[in-house]
């Protein structure tokens, strides 16, 4: 797993930097909330997420009386925001990740909802996703969810090909998607497919199977994304030794556009570079990292963002995150302390980077507005490469929208 970045020490007690303005400064910002739930029944070859398997959590966390360490951040965070005058109306959107958030019992994450909704309440029509695996759920899980005020649930299918899932070190029948799928339709629940395309050994015809069987459930969210295969995993050592060969570049670029091919014709449209959905069915949370939207991270290892509210200061906004073993983190939360590792104050400027960054992902586009001279100069260049839709050009456009091979690239345009 990767080390937590460098950063300025967290106060004590969690409270934000007193430039942090009130939300009365910025009425009905939206607001969300993350939970990490750092556990697995295995690790997979690929991972290096902050999760743990049961060998790997040793003494002192305990996984059972994880719902009640994540509910003390909770009351926390409560704290915090409302010292700061930032306590949000209500909650639009909570996201429970992972790991595998559905190795807890569904009680268990019901309960952690409910600290939520007491804690700030959840706006009325607050988007409230789990992630799971195809086998760590039942019809009776889900139902628990939804009834407790879960509407969506992201299945981690990854593909649909027994060799590919085998290579990923996944545990879960291919054959049980459509089940796992209607279990969660019946519940209520709207459903999202993850898939990851590039394993090692994955033909295009193994992709295309993937895909199809991806759509053939009637799911209205998929999200593909690229095998990243990092130091420090297993599947990096495999490929250091010669057991296991990546593809190439190519590879990767023909099978994202086979996706977007297969996806766009079924009516699922990309609204970000690696997400595609029918209409109204994106993910709002995920979609407010991407527009700077204030979030708190509850878990081990997650991360929070709260901006400044004010352009008075060069200050922009405070991005912080907590230290990543579960031991730690509930060692810090039952002392009375804010589990916060480290936390960094963003200037004026990275935040404008990184609003350009995030910008050019969505299918919305990027406000032009937001450019520096030399980024408005960077458009027509990129709109002569055609990595940008040419309407980008126009004296009378006001957003800049990201063609195919853009998707396929990280160029800069700040």
């Amino acid at each position: 797993m990767p080390a937590l970045p460098p950063g300025v020490p967290v106060p004590d007690d969690g409270a934000l930097p007193g430039w942090v303005r009130p939300s009365s400064a910025e009425p009905g910002r939206p607001f969300g909330v993350y939970v990490h739930v750092p556990f697995c029944s295995v690790r997979c070859g690929y991972c290096d997420f902050n999760t743990y398997t049961a060998a790997e959590l040793g003494g002192g966390a305990n996984q059972a009386a994880y719902a009640g360490t994540a509910l003390r951040e909770v009351e926390l965070a409560q704290r915090v925001l409302a010292g700061a005058g930032r306590g949000p109306a209500a909650v639009s959107t909570v996201f429970f990740g992972g790991g595998t958030p559905t190795m807890l019992p569904a009680h268990d994450l019901a309960r952690v909802l409910d600290g939520i909704r007491d804690a700030w309440g959840l706006a009325d029509d607050a988007e409230v996703t789990t992630e799971a695996n195809p086998d760590s759920v039942t019809p009776e899980s889900l139902r628990v969810l939804a009834d407790a005020g879960f509407t969506r649930v992201s299945f981690g299918m990854q593909s649909a090909v027994p060799h590919v899932l085998a290579t990923l070190e996944r545990t879960h029948d291919p054959a049980r998607i459509p089940d796992v799928v209607r279990w969660a339709r019946d519940a209520g629940l709207d459903v999202s497919l993850d898939l990851i395309y590039g394993t090692p050994g994955e033909s295009l015809a193994d992709w295309r199977a993937s895909v199809e069987t991806a759509l053939a459930t009637g799911v209205d969210h998929v999200s593909a994304y690229a095998l990243v295969v990092e130091q420090g995993t297993k599947m990096a050592a495999q490929v250091r030794r010669g057991e296991l060969t990546l593809p190439d570049e190519d590879d990767q670029a023909a099978k994202y556009e086979l996706a977007d091919d297969l996806l766009t014709a079924a009516g699922l449209h990309w609204y970000e570079v690696s997400n595609w959905s029918r209409p109204g069915h994106e993910c709002r949370h995920n979609i407010g990292y991407w527009r700077g939207d204030d979030w708190w991270g509850v878990g081990p290892g997650a991360h929070s963002y709260v901006a400044a509210g004010t352009s008075e200061a060069d200050a922009a906004g405070v991005r912080w995150w907590n230290v990543k073993h579960p031991r730690a983190y509930a060692t810090r939360l039952e002392a009375g302390h804010s589990p916060g590792a480290g936390r960094e104050l963003l200037t004026a400027q990275e935040a404008h980077l990184e609003r350009v960054m995030l910008g050019v992902r969505l299918r919305d586009g990027l406000d032009l507005g937001v450019l520096t001279p030399s980024g408005r100069t960077a458009v027509a260049g990129l709109v002569a490469r055609g990595l940008l839709d040419r309407n980008c050009g126009s004296r009378m456009a006001s957003t800049c929208v990201a063609t195919s091979p853009m998707r396929l690239e990280n160029v800069p345009v700040a």
